[in-house]
């Protein structure tokens, strides 16, 4: 068999086991399950459980916050159909890196990998790991909360454990994380499921006048707008699945079957999930409530209230697994291109899994604990996201004038992407008038990859005593991790 024809195999799902030739490189072994379970497990980690009424707050009563929470459901699948086009034409991983760097070259998708490498990826899991501490450390400490030194210590322990666990196998990585994701659904399902007797025994008290305005609200296009805004990121990580384009079985047709799948089933649990909320929990405990799920739990559970606490841990532990999988890819994808030190784009030659990406994002995390700015960093981030997202929907467009007759396994009527870009457009209008301190941050961090870019990608003659000593890094540390380039690695 030659490579070519292995190669074929490999994409095709099949893997080669006749040993002939095994080339050092990711392979597919992502199902579909594993897909739905990377996207519904990224997309619900602790805020469905714990902090709703951002949603109420702007929306200014229940029926309207109910109807944003569907309307963010409809929005991110139409936003994820342009990610099924973009993921089954541009196939290699890296989500809107890749995408961006196809449509706008280097420079541009560098400062999106920037941001994502020193800021996005790394606070983002930090946060949840402490959110997985924090709810892991709670029934032990019923009366206040947990030490800060041991919330601290055991994130620390969760993200070193995933590092591992991605480092050391990707079905193992994929398995925990559908293991966690049908937990997290079987808690949510068991909110929905009380929620819905306690419907039946006439508490709707809060849903009959569900359209009521609150005492003190007073709803707008601009409240409205940012209830949007708080909803869309709990509804964050649709798009994860196309950070691992390359490492999943048969893309053309699992890739838009995942997100068919996972966004309808993330929208009906996180819409009846505040339903059932509603049926018990007033518009005013909840805005008092700093976790919602544990007071309705309280309500109605009783003694068996700390199921809840125990389930938001479970849910932002798999959160946790998901960020560093997709995160090890994106930085992998950044390094392969010559946007990140060389050892980054390595795979190591027993596991073939991306070794030094996944002990660096791992590290990187751990190193954000320490911080007590992590929040505000991820405040100023919310405007890059969206950002990225515009810029590589407005890819998906530029390409299909630039190069109508490319192969397009999935082509959406246009009508699909234009409207997602104006909401796009729509939600990075918002945070000018709403945030402009944060934005303004935001675009700085992001401007801060400009003379890194200048001197790390274009400055190619470096003296020879820096390029010396890097390689002899790479080198040994090639010999530590057992790791080696891609395109070199074959029996």
């Amino acid at each position: 068999m030659t490579v070519t024809e292995l190669k074929k195999r490999n994409s095709s799902g099949q893997s080669s086991d006749n040993g002939e030739v095994n080339r050092v490189e990711l392979k597919r072994t992502i199902t579909l399950l594993n897909g739905v379970g990377i996207i519904v497990g990224s997309i619900i980690g602790s805020g469905i459980f714990v902090s709703p009424k951002g949603v109420l707050d702007g929306s200014g009563s229940v029926g309207t916050a109910i109807l944003v929470w569907l309307a963010c459901g409809l929005l991110s699948l139409i936003g994820a159909l342009c990610y099924a086009e973009l993921g089954t034409t541009i196939t290699r991983s890296g989500g809107d890196y890749a995408y961006i760097l196809e449509a706008f070259g280097p420079c541009l998708a560098f400062l999106q990998l920037w941001v994502n490498l020193i800021i996005i990826r790394p606070t983002a899991q930090a946060i949840v790991a402490l959110t997985f501490a924090y709810y892991a450390l709670q029934p032990f400490f019923p009366s206040c909360d947990p030490p800060e030194a041991a919330s601290r210590l055991l994130a620390a322990l969760c993200i070193s454990i995933l590092t591992f666990v991605n480092i050391y196998s990707v079905k193992a990585a994929t398995k925990i994380q559908d293991i966690f994701t049908v937990a997290k659904l079987v808690a949510l399902l068991l909110i929905i499921a009380t929620g819905a007797v306690m419907i039946g025994m006439g508490e709707h008290e809060y849903l009959v006048n569900a359209f009521e305005p609150m005492d003190g609200a007073k709803p707008g296009v601009g409240s409205v707008s940012l209830a949007f805004y708080s909803g869309l990121f709990a509804y964050a990580g649709w798009n994860f699945l196309n950070f691992v384009t390359e490492e999943l079985i048969d893309p053309y047709r699992n890739l838009p079957r995942a997100i068919y799948i996972s966004i309808p089933i993330v929208t009906f649990v996180y819409v009846f999930a505040n339903v059932a909320y509603f049926t018990l929990v007033s518009p005013r405990e909840m805005m008092l409530s700093n976790a919602v799920a544990v007071t309705f739990a309280e309500k109605v559970y009783g003694v068996m209230a700390w199921i809840i606490p125990v389930f938001v841990s479970l849910s932002t532990f798999g959160g946790v697994n998901g960020l560093l999988f997709t995160s090890g890819r994106l930085f992998f994808v950044g390094a392969r291109q010559g946007h990140l030190p060389q050892l980054m784009s390595m795979i190591n030659t027993k596991h073939f899994t991306p070794m030094p990406a996944m002990l660096f994002t791992g590290g990187l995390s751990m190193l954000m604990l320490i911080s007590n700015d992590m929040y505000a960093l991820i405040n100023y981030m919310s405007f890059v996201q969206w950002l990225s997202v515009g810029m590589s929907v407005v890819g998906l467009l530029y390409l299909r004038w630039k190069e109508p007759n490319r192969d397009r396994p999935i082509k959406f009527n246009i009508a699909i992407p234009v409207a997602f870009l104006i909401a796009v457009i729509f939600l990075l209008i918002v945070p000018l008038f709403a945030a402009p301190k944060d934005t303004g941050m935001g675009l700085l961090l992001v401007l801060t990859g400009l003379p890194v870019y200048l001197i790390g990608v274009c400055w190619k003659s470096k003296p020879r005593a820096f390029t010396e000593f890097v390689d002899s890094l790479t080198r040994t540390s090639q010999k530590v991790c057992m790791v080696m380039s891609e395109e070199h690695g074959k029996n």
